[in-house]
């Protein structure tokens, strides 16, 4: 169980999420600066307000301090879209990073005259519908009657239905 325990804590992914926990919440503390000693002091300013955090709304002897919500709601509003833009811009490198990857396998493939494996043949497609030899109407290639005009129809190889009414069209 040791052994388990120390592959599962020395895995990349456990390491990676540790790191983003420290720093998210070093991140945590500088926004909370950031809204405690900048933002809502200005916002104090212009709502006539000294300090949200004593803003408290009293009914009977419980006393709702909405202040420390506003100032937690504002809090969280900058962490989720400072971490929008990040992840933005890290998406946006990323796929430039791919590109260029791409653009430089497509480079060497020319040069050593390699075909690029992206293009790919052309698929042949089995049909899905099938021509009413009685009233030529398109219908479901294993249909056995008719929608359209309720006739029974032989089961036969669509191919040659298809062929035969198109035999006769020409005709």
């Amino acid at each position: 169980m040791l052994k388990e325990f120390k592959a599962f804590a020395t895995r990349g992914n456990i390491i990676d999420l540790a790191v983003g926990v420290v720093i998210g919440g070093a991140f945590q503390s500088i926004i909370n600066s950031l809204v405690n000693d900048m933002i809502m002091p200005f916002v104090s300013i212009l709502t006539n307000k000294v300090d949200f955090s004593n803003m408290v709304f009293t009914v009977g002897e419980a006393s709702i301090k909405y202040g420390n919500f506003i100032t937690a709601v504002v809090n969280f509003l900058i962490i989720a879209f400072s971490i929008f833009l990040v992840v933005t811009y890290f998406n946006k490198f990323n796929q430039k990073m791919e590109k260029m990857k791409q653009g430089q396998v497509d480079k060497l493939n020319s040069k050593f005259g390699k075909k690029n494996k992206k293009k790919k043949e052309e698929a042949v497609v089995a049909p899905t519908v099938k021509i009413c030899p009685y009233c030529y109407s398109e219908i479901h290639i294993n249909a056995t009657r008719c929608p359209h005009c309720t006739s029974k129809l032989a089961q036969e190889d669509p191919n040659k239905l298809e062929k035969e009414v198109t035999q006769t069209e020409s005709e």
